[in-house]
């Protein structure tokens, strides 16, 4: 049985309700407009001004891929009230012509990390149309940005927030860099769900050296106390197990790629053969390459046949984070992408290198070396068979993979995922309309009732999915990020980067260390 969500994902927001004036309101139809606005009338330049019309938008319905042309969207406080071709419009509202602009839902990032500050990811996150984002490990910082963002202080995403990583014994961690929470038997990962949730975390993050013992008990525990549980299929725990037992989401492709081998006993016994010493890593991703290297020769229809078919009766979510895997099977081709250093301090940079070289070029032997190019290419294959068969799929960067810049990263996970054979479509609905219903939001369409979290694209997304990168416009809450506001913020970014202290850490699920700046 599956783990349900908690009322709304996120039991604190208070949305408003919106509601348009029926007196002294026009209508727009798909003619001209019958009370045209002042010239280059915008939202951030009407302050005070509540509703606000979207008017000549072609909409992307999300459900059906149709295009539908010249359309109105009207938004009143967070919300929007209605979309059509006539749409009653109260005398007054905020007007703006997207004659020519596409309009999709916000998007969100399912599987993001907080690499330096509030002045640096947030905004970032925002100028490239994410308006959700679920932290996949939290902390105090984390949880206070959160809160902020709730109340209204603080300009960014939506963001839910897992717990601190809870990991087995020994854990992969090393507790010097990023101390995970160690359970080692129902007690202590009982206490930790507990711990956690009164720390404020929104979900419980485990990973991948908790014990069959210890992850029962999370889920048992997390269940009974109102939570959900997201995170890695645990390295002893068969993934259709993982499923039935209520975890709501599997990260990366680990684990769902050794269950469809028809070697599978062979597969899990080499993994369960894994011996590592507290905080290594390394060792870790050394010896793992065994098993999935087994696994990815000898994929079995049948047996993807039997546990694609739990994941969709559990609506299990598989998050596939190819930027993630891209980076980690050919570390030796990864480089940050040159027109985005500048949004990331010298110390993150040097984070990511470091990483590169300790935790996944070490100690390679020459053979693994050889099969890496494979591994990316079948992990590509494998994600888009997810999409064919109709596996519930998250869009999810990892941010904290060496190179990734939070924003950018998830168009670029995007276009990986078309690449790997999602239609543009399904790779939009992975990160709109299926993160929203996961997340219980009332998101990710554009559709009245729905939250006014909205971007407004410049070309059509569906016609190439890269075109999520030409973003015009952002609407986040309500609030309209215009063109100049958008480079504002980044530029804001750029300079923020710069100064002493706004680099914090450079971390994600899968390595990472401090910053070692002072």
């Amino acid at each position: 049985m599956t783990n349900q969500p908690k009322s709304s994902g996120l039991a604190r927001r208070q949305f408003l309700a919106a509601t348009t004036a029926a007196a002294g309101a026009v209508v727009v139809t798909g003619g001209p407009l019958l009370n045209p606005p002042r010239a280059n009338a915008t939202l951030a330049g009407a302050a005070g001004r509540t509703v606000t019309a979207l008017i000549h938008a072609t909409v992307i319905d999300i459900d059906t891929g149709r295009r539908l042309r010249d359309h109105t969207v009207l938004l009143s406080g967070d919300r929007i009230t209605a979309v059509g071709r006539e749409v009653r419009i109260p005398r007054g509202a905020r007007v703006i012509d997207l004659t020519g602009k596409y309009v999709v839902p916000g998007l969100a990032d399912m599987h993001a990390h907080a690499l330096s500050t509030e002045r640096v990811d947030l905004p970032l996150h925002l100028a490239n149309g994410v308006t959700t984002i679920r932290i996949m490990s939290g902390n105090a910082m984390v949880y206070d940005w959160r809160d902020r963002v709730d109340a209204g202080s603080l300009t960014g995403p939506r963001m839910v927030v897992g717990s601190q990583i809870v990991d087995g014994d020994p854990t992969l961690w090393d507790p010097n860099l990023l101390p995970a929470v160690v359970v080692t038997d129902e007690a202590s990962a009982r206490d930790a769900v507990r711990r956690l949730k009164d720390e404020g975390a929104d979900f419980i993050k485990v990973y991948s050296r908790v014990s069959p013992v210890a992850h029962r008990a999370i889920l048992d525990e997390a269940r009974r106390l109102g939570l959900t549980v997201a995170g890695h299929a645990p390295d002893a725990v068969p993934v259709t197990t993982v499923s039935d037992l209520g975890q709501r989401s599997l990260e990366h492709l680990h684990g769902v790629a050794w269950a469809v081998s028809s070697r599978e006993r062979e597969v899990r016994r080499l993994v369960e053969a894994i011996r590592v010493q507290t905080g290594d890593y390394n060792s870790w991703f050394r010896q793992i390459h065994a098993p999935e290297w087994l696994a990815a020769n000898t994929f079995s229809p049948a047996r993807a046949s039997a546990v694609f078919a739990t994941l969709k009766a559990n609506r299990t979510r598989v998050v596939p984070t190819l930027t993630m895997h891209r980076v980690l099977d050919m570390p030796d081709t990864a480089l940050p992408d040159p027109s985005l250093l500048r949004y990331q301090s010298a110390d993150t940079t040097g984070t990511f290198d470091w990483v590169l070289e300790n935790l996944y070029k070490a100690n390679r032997p020459a053979d693994e070396i050889a099969h890496q190019q494979q591994m990316w290419e079948y992990r590509q294959q494998f994600a888009g068979e997810l999409f064919r068969v109709g596996v519930p799929v998250l869009a999810g960067t990892d941010t904290g993979t060496p190179y990734s810049v939070p924003g950018f990263a998830l168009h670029e996970e995007l276009a990986l995922l078309v690449q790997s054979g999602a239609t543009p479509l399904q790779a939009l609905q992975a990160a709109t309309r299926e993160p929203a219903r996961f997340l219980g939001q009332q998101a990710g369409k554009v559709a009245a009732g729905k939250l006014a979290d909205l971007v407004v694209l410049a070309a059509d997304p569906l016609a190439d999915i890269r075109n999520t990168r030409r973003i015009d416009s952002v609407i986040a809450a309500g609030r309209l990020i215009d063109s100049a506001e958008r480079l504002r913020m980044l530029a804001d970014v750029e300079a923020a980067v710069q100064e002493p202290g706004q680099a914090t850490a450079a971390v994600g699920c899968c390595g990472g260390r401090p910053s070692t700046h002072k």
